[in-house]
């Protein structure tokens, strides 16, 4: 039986998040590195990820070319003791997979834009567009202050126990933890609290060591 084997590139926090997921399960896996200045061109990678898009799953005949499509299957297919297991009820499942939506469709958008704005420009040289930053940064509080809602009554997004709804966070989280929007998440007592749990895994310290993001 082959090993699983994760295409992507260390700087990509799409990857950073299959990363997570691997190395809370615990798996032996391959990885194989992806320049992501040509995987739009690269055919081979093209056959693997239609959109060009990293990182790309594979395990045996599957192929997974969305990150949390990868997280999702790693949790359900490889679960394991005091980690993160498969629901069998559906209520269960369904309230863990909303949380992970939104993620995707609340948390992702203006989180990464603000990554984008005050890490990623100001490395290039351009200054960060502070009218964006304001406008997104609006957007994320809205966002964050549901979440506080939500953690009064569990420990976790998707319940009392860690699932992929929390995990998905890990790499937007400990990005815009190291700028001035700390204190955004910070002065939510229970989002705080959030953060520091999830981002002190064993698994995501692992991902912080492979891959040498700084804060």
């Amino acid at each position: 039986m082959s090993i699983p084997k994760l295409y992507g590139s260390l700087s990509c926090q799409d990857t950073m998040r299959v990363l997570a997921s691997i190395y809370e399960h615990d798996l032996q896996f391959e990885f194989i590195p992806v320049d992501p200045h040509n995987k739009q061109t690269d055919q081979a990678f093209l056959s693997l990820s239609p959109f060009g898009q990293i990182p790309v799953f594979q395990d045996e005949d599957l192929t997974l070319f969305e990150s949390r499509a990868a997280m999702r299957y790693i949790s359900h297919h490889y679960p394991k003791p005091g980690k993160e297991q498969v629901f069998e009820d559906p209520k269960l499942q369904g309230i863990a997979a909303t949380w992970i939506d939104v993620e995707d469709h609340q948390f992702n958008s203006p989180s990464s834009k603000l990554i984008r704005e005050l890490i990623e420009n100001p490395k290039k040289g351009f200054p960060g567009n502070q009218t964006v930053v304001e406008e997104e940064r609006e957007k994320l509080a809205k966002v964050l202050d549901v979440y506080e809602e939500r953690l009064k009554e569990f420990n976790y997004l998707g319940g009392n126990k860690f699932t992929s709804a929390d995990l998905s966070h890990l790499p937007n989280l400990y990005s815009l933890l190291g700028t001035s929007l700390k204190k955004l998440f910070e002065e939510r007592p229970r989002v705080g609290a959030w953060c520091r749990d999830i981002l002190s895994r064993p698994a995501w310290s692992k991902v912080v060591e492979i891959t040498g993001i700084n804060m």
